[in-house]
This record gives C-alpha cells, structure tokens and sequence, in this order.
C-alpha cells in the first residue's frame, strides 16, 4: 500500500470533511464521489447518479433489501436507494456531514443516518443483506478491519459493492514521491491499496470476489469538472482565496490535490475501480483491540 508519511485517524477525516463542508457542497454537490460517464455527454449531476445506480446494481439493492452505507456523506446515494425501497441505515464519521443528511432526511421511515467511526461500530451483527462503500474505504486507518466490519454486520451471501480511488499495481518512485503519498496526506487517507490488495483483505475477512472493473476512463472527467468549478469560485468569490489564504485552514491544501489527483490519473499511477464482493463464509471475528496497520511513510 502507498502510505501517508503521517499518521491520519478518524478525527483527522471528519476534521477534513467538516472544516470543508461548505465548499465541498458548494463544488461537488450532494454525491461527494465521482460521477461516471457511460455516454460521454451527460452533465456531472448526472453522471453521479449513474454511478450510484451502478452500486445499487452489483449490490442487487431492491425493495425491501436491508442496506448498510459505509461513509454515507450527505446521504445522497442512501436516499436514493430509500426512495426504490430500500430499508437503510447509513454512517458517516463526519458531523457536519451528519447534520445535512438529517436534514434532508424528511420522514422517511426506511432510512436513519448515525453519526460514528466504521471501525468502532456497534451495528448488530449478520444484521444486512448488503454494503456498499462510495470512496468510504480510502480513508478507513484499518483497511483489514474495514472489510472485517462489513463481514460480520452482512448475513451469508450478503453482498458488498466498493468502489474506490486505488494506487496502480506498481506505481513508479516519481509518482509515489510527487503524485501518491502527497495525495494520502493531503486528501486525509492513511493508505492506497491497490486492486489486488483489496482482493487479499476481502479474503481474508471471509469474502470471494465476484466482479471487479475498472473505472477509471468512464470517471476521470470528474477532476476537469471541479478544476473548472472551483477556478470559477477563486475568480468570483473572495471567500474562496481568504480561506486558501488563511494560516488557520488546515485543510486549504487540498486545492493543490484537486489537480494532483488528475495528473494522477491521467499518467496511470491512479486507477478507480468497483468491486462486488460476496460474503461466502462466517467472517473472522473482529478484535477487540484494533490491530496496528501500516506505518506512516510505508509503501509496498
């Protein structure tokens, strides 16, 4: 795995997301994931949707299946699964993300958000038919425990949809240098794993692999999008270049990643990719200690 040279946790991550709440609902909209362009002509609001509704497919998400979303955001994808029928309950470790969600929850009775860490949830377990993880994953310290979470909350042949932002399989010293480990740290992910890693841990937490596709062309046009947005609020908003500007932001060099991650993507060194995983035996059991992960500044 391509490693932060610094340690991040989960307070790091909701610290990221709530600190940029405002300007991520601003330039990404309510899906803060990547949109997927099957066409190549639908607009970015569309585009997320159909990348949503790629997940509910390969999670054979239908009326009345039990659905747990892992790292839920504003809970754009959870509604929208609600709304076919779907009963379910969504998580998100971020609290300015949790307000929104709640919201714009309404009355709908076959949805509840919770506010909380993936990696400490207390969910009853064998308790869903599916899981899915939008660019949840990514920022989990534990990637291990991540995938042992989601056996023990899924029944048998319970069903697990991720998609990802992965490192390539072997990445160059120049891009793990200047592309990869800044991405980690600046984008508040401990790791990137890459396809196969994804594989391993998923094994080894009682899964088999059923699908796994690489997105990465049919998404790519994501960056230029935001690039394009987010220059348009520099050029017209001063609030924008006080918040870059400012010795208190402690987040704002995620405006230089933007453009990392594109480069990224466009030199092979990042790829993004959607599994469908299903839970083929009891999972192992998940410690009650959290066990160490890879230490920052590692890199396979």
């Amino acid at each position: 795995m391509i490693s932060s040279r610094f340690e991040i946790a989960g307070e790091d991550v909701a610290s990221h997301y709530d600190e940029l709440d405002h300007f991520y609902r601003e330039i990404w909209g309510e899906h803060v994931h990547h949109g997927l362009w099957l066409r190549g002509d639908e607009t970015r609001e569309q585009a997320v949707v159909q990348l949503a509704e790629l997940v509910r497919e390969r999670a054979l998400i239908t009326a009345g299946t039990l659905v747990c979303d892992i790292g839920c955001g504003y809970g754009a994808t959870s509604r929208l699964l609600a709304g076919s029928g779907a009963d379910v309950t969504a998580m998100t470790i971020s609290a300015a993300q949790f307000a929104v969600a709640q919201e714009r929850h309404g009355t709908t009775a076959n949805l509840r958000f919770i506010l909380g860490d993936w990696l400490a949830n207390e969910l009853p377990p064998e308790s869903f038919d599916a899981a899915i993880s939008i660019e949840s994953s990514e920022h989990m310290p534990d990637k291990p425990r991540f995938f042992q979470q989601a056996g023990r909350v899924l029944r048998r042949e319970g069903r697990l949809a991720i998609c990802a932002w992965l490192a390539a399989e072997k990445p160059g010293h120049w891009a793990k240098k200047w592309l990869l480990e800044p991405i980690c740290r600046e984008g508040r992910m401990p790791h990137l794993g890459s396809a196969s890693e994804y594989e391993s841990f998923a094994q080894s937490a009682g899964f088999r692999l059923e699908k796994f596709e690489d997105l990465t062309r049919r998404v790519e046009g994501t960056w230029p999008a935001i690039v394009r947005r987010l220059l348009t609020k520099f050029a017209t908003e001063p609030g924008y270049l006080r918040f870059l500007f400012s010795r208190h932001a402690k987040n704002r060099v995620f405006a230089v990643t933007i453009p990392r991650i594109w480069l990224a993507y466009r030199v092979n060194a990042m790829r993004y990719g959607i599994f469908t995983f299903v839970k083929s035996e009891r999972s192992t059991a998940v410690p009650a200690v959290r066990p160490p992960s890879v230490s920052p500044g590692e890199s396979s």
